[in-house]
């Protein structure tokens, strides 16, 4: 694992968005793995400005999304498929027919996982996979549990991440319980794996991730086992994982 130190969110987000360029050039017809939620916010704006500026193009690039909540419209302004439009897909040239998100009103979530998990296994999953990291060390929505799930799965959330997510809802009661996530088994998958974290409130569980054993209960643990990992950090995520080698 390759472990980029950052002074502050502004840096990460630009390291974080200059590797997805550096993908993006070298194979214009890649696929990016998506990931939503505060930590990308940044790096989405820069890739932005980059390709505003005439410096980066995303004709010829296929995304698939982590995750979206179960039970949300792609129009409703917390479902992740309207995240994604409006913090890039709106904003740059991707063909709206290569981008590919969960449907978060499918009436069988069974056969949606599915289906998804097949589109992306067409698509010979990502090149590059971004992800960001919750509290408790999930990954996509793959909460801790008993066992690393393969496939692209319904998932009943944890309080914990009910409560992070509150903060985008009128209220912790609007939050949906549940949402369609990429398996572990499918993130593994990715050739390359963009981890973006930062805060102080991360430090616990990327120190348990880099230096912990690979469990199940911090499902991002397992990507010590992947042979190409960039994890992209502010000084405060990492203050844990300094104090250890010091």
């Amino acid at each position: 694992m390759l472990i980029y130190q950052e002074k502050d969110y502004n840096a990460v987000s630009r390291r974080a968005a200059w590797i997805i360029a550096a993908q993006v050039v070298a194979k214009p017809g890649c696929v990016l793995g998506l990931a939503t939620g505060s930590s990308p916010v940044g790096t989405y704006q820069q890739l932005v400005q980059w390709h505003k500026q005439g410096d980066l193009s995303f004709a010829e690039v296929r995304s698939v999304n982590l995750d979206e909540y179960y039970g949300l419209a792609p129009d409703h302004d917390q479902s992740y498929r309207y995240f994604m439009q409006a913090n890039l897909f709106d904003h740059v040239d991707i063909d709206p027919e290569n981008t590919n998100v969960p449907n978060g009103l499918a009436k069988d979530a069974e056969a949606e996982c599915l289906r998804y998990e097949q589109k992306v296994a067409e698509l010979g999953y990502a090149d590059l996979q971004l992800l960001g990291m919750g509290r408790n060390g999930h990954i996509g929505f793959n909460e801790p549990c008993g066992c690393f799930p393969v496939m692209t799965h319904l998932v009943d959330l944890a309080e914990s991440t009910i409560e992070a997510n509150a903060r985008f809802f009128a209220s912790a009661g609007d939050v949906p319980r549940q949402a369609l996530t990429m398996g572990i088994g499918t993130i593994m998958k990715a050739r390359k794996i963009l981890v973006v974290v930062s805060g102080e409130d991360k430090a616990d569980a990327v120190y348990k991730a880099v230096c912990g054993p690979v469990t199940p209960e911090v499902p991002a643990s397992v990507l010590q086992l992947h042979p190409d990992v960039v994890l992209v950090a502010d000084q405060a995520a990492l203050s844990k994982l300094t104090e250890a080698v010091q």
